[in-house]
């Protein structure tokens, strides 16, 4: 099999357990080419402009448009045919190295099963986007072994948004960089430390996909989660349905980040968010940090879905570090 740059690691963490081989795609050198497309929400064309203008001027790649940006179907960036196609395209195009999603939304779920990644497979390129697209992340590496970036898309960019720590941790992904995050302490923190393979994303596509082909094996992983505009009953079942599914038991750590826009019932829940998801996992002994910056929201660093991690958790705060390969 071709070797690929900084790919194919075998990763062992505790010496006790011995992971599978994750496959890192090659990380982007200049001139590289990214694919944008929508394969799930319609998103503006309008709204990709600044994103294409500092991919290629600001950070030196050159872009792909997809034939979903700025297409609509309803809700949706095209029929399921088109964004299927689109998609297909990016993954099978050798000449893209990276499939940056315009946005999320829903839709994902209705092509995954669709595409095919031989080519893919071969040819390992980062795919990066949050929310619905954690039904991408999932997939891949569950079923494919090779690691994802769960990052802000092409909206992000607009408004002075490349700028920020959070888009530019992208551009330090893009390259190779070493990310290390640091986090205030939170009352409902469990101190400790971890290192494992990272999984996760939105908490309602991690919670629908049990019982699916892409559902996440967290055994041994540290499992981070977030959510925007949920009802606060429906984040307590999700998680009650995570916790009798077994996912949340035998982490390595666990992450919450960012649950944004939360919604009450007209007779209230009785709880806030953050102590609905405390109460569920205060049982568990591993490490849990609350507050973490990966949202729906500004405050959203880049992660490898697939990479290499370790978390302390102390009364001081919170270091997500990632470790380099090789």
């Amino acid at each position: 099999m071709a070797s690929f740059r900084d790919s194919f690691h075998m990763l062992i963490f505790d010496e006790i357990f011995l992971v599978k081989t994750i496959v890192h795609p090659p990380y982007l050198k200049k001139g590289d080419t990214i694919g944008i497309t929508c394969p799930a929400g319609f998103m503006d064309a309008t709204k990709v402009e600044e994103c294409v203008r500092v991919l290629t001027a600001l950070w030196g790649y050159k872009v792909k448009m997809g034939k979903t940006v700025g297409n609509q179907f309803h809700y949706f960036s095209g029929t399921d045919q088109e964004r299927l196609d689109d998609f297909q395209e990016m993954l099978d195009d050798h000449s893209v190295k990276a499939i940056l999603c315009g946005r999320g939304g829903y839709g994902v779920g209705r092509i995954i099963d669709a595409l095919d990644f031989k080519s893919f497979r071969k040819h390992p390129k980062w795919i990066i986007g949050f929310s619905d697209i954690t039904v991408l992340h999932a997939h891949v590496l569950q079923r494919y072994g090779i690691a994802t970036l769960h990052a802000p898309m092409a909206n992000a960019f607009n408004d002075g948004g490349f700028r920020s720590k959070y888009v530019q941790s992208l551009r330090n992904a893009l390259a190779g960089g070493k990310m290390e995050i640091s986090v205030k302490h939170h009352r409902y923190n469990h101190a400790g430390r971890a290192k494992g393979i990272l999984t996760g994303g939105n908490l309602s596509l991690i919670a629908h996909l049990v019982g699916s082909k892409a559902e996440v094996d967290c055994k041994g992983k540290i499992l981070f989660l977030e959510d925007v505009g949920e009802y606060l009953y429906n984040v307590d079942r999700m998680m009650h349905q995570l916790k009798r599914a077994g996912v949340l038991e035998g982490l390595a750590g666990l992450i919450f980040g960012g649950f944004s826009d939360m919604k009450d019932t007209q007779l209230p829940f009785g709880q806030t968010v953050e102590q609905i998801l405390h109460e569920v996992v205060r049982e568990y002994k591993y490490p849990i940090c609350f507050g973490f910056p990966v949202s729906h929201e500004k405050e959203n660093y880049a992660l490898i879905c697939g990479g290499l991690y370790s978390l302390e958790v102390r009364s001081s705060g919170v270091v997500l570090t990632e470790l380099k390969k090789g």
